[in-house]
């Protein structure tokens, strides 16, 4: 086994013994949004990776999706391990058809190997454009990797800065594949949710063929308070955020749990808490099953979908 590198120091472990949610899933019910680290023994991190995580391996993705009544995954690939997407293609397999993936591939990336990850169960790729996680995000690099997937018909999951879209929403304007946009564009939640600053993105959003995921409020929140200690109402001050993108956008909004946290640095969400905070952002029956089964299974299960 090779020499495995320590964790980033400080670094947060994901939750373990997560609460069983009050808040029961809808049968079917999709987690879009989640990635596996590792094992690194396994499955070695990048070398030009900007953190070293904890494992948390496709055994302990299942064990969770299992406990917390979810039916698929969609498997996100994971800045610390780059381009190669080998950790993630396994997981996706390893679920026997109830994971998705989303990839994370270079410009010189070939058809056939589009093709092989589109066998696998891939069905996006990721462009990343948050600086502390990623040296540069050359748009014609982007471009180019924009063109090689849309034959495809894979869609392009976007991470991003609120404050960063006035100078990029030209250019993911133009490109030519659906977009899923992570946790609401990261909105500063001390702003007014009606402010124009968000309003900018649900303008966006409402012009372009976009998608947004309503997650991640661990990592959005101001104020908390957090998923812990049997909080069931965690994280009020983004609930008026993910509720106006599910009210105003209900056929195209998608949640997921993040698990397993990258990054986090002032607490670690208990994941099961994260689930009931569900109802609050998506308050009717209707609501909560398009976010949670018609629009995930819409978007990477289409041949299934009803």
């Amino acid at each position: 086994m090779p020499d495995l590198a320590p964790k980033t120091p400080g670094w947060l472990d994901w939750y373990a013994g997560p609460a069983k949610p009050e808040f029961q899933l809808p049968a079917g019910a999709v987690d879009a949004h989640c990635h596996v680290f590792g094992p690194q023994g396994e499955f070695p991190f990048a070398p030009e990776r900007k953190y070293t995580p904890c494992d948390g391996g496709k055994a302990d993705l299942f064990a969770l999706r299992d406990h917390l009544g979810v039916s698929r995954n969609v498997i996100v690939q994971a800045t610390c391990h780059g381009a190669d997407n080998s950790a993630m293609v396994d997981a996706v397999r390893a679920a026997g058809g109830r994971a998705r993936g989303i990839a994370t591939v270079r410009p010189d990336v070939t058809d056939a190997e589009l093709r092989a990850l589109d066998e696998a169960g891939v069905r996006g790729v990721r462009f990343n454009f948050v600086r502390r996680l990623v040296d540069t995000s050359p748009t014609e690099d982007l471009r180019t990797i924009a063109a090689k997937i849309a034959p495809l018909g894979w869609h392009i999951v976007l991470y991003f800065e609120a404050a960063d879209l006035p100078d990029l929403e030209d250019f993911f304007a133009s490109l030519p594949a659906p977009l899923v946009i992570d946790h609401m564009g990261r909105p500063d939640v001390t702003k007014p949710v009606d402010g124009p600053e968000f309003s900018r993105f649900l303008r966006f959003v409402d012009r372009n063929d976009v998608w947004v995921k309503v997650s991640c409020p661990e990592r959005l929140t101001v104020t908390g308070p957090a998923a812990l200690d049997g909080e069931r109402n965690a994280y009020t001050d983004v609930v008026p955020f993910g509720r106006r993108a599910v009210e105003e956008f209900p056929d195209r909004v998608l949640w997921g749990t993040d698990w397993p946290h990258p990054n986090l640095k002032d607490h670690m969400p208990d994941d099961g808490l994260l689930v009931d905070h569900i109802p609050h952002i998506a308050p009717t029956p209707e609501l909560r099953h398009k976010l949670l089964v018609g629009n995930p299974m819409r978007l990477y299960w289409p041949e299934e979908a009803v």
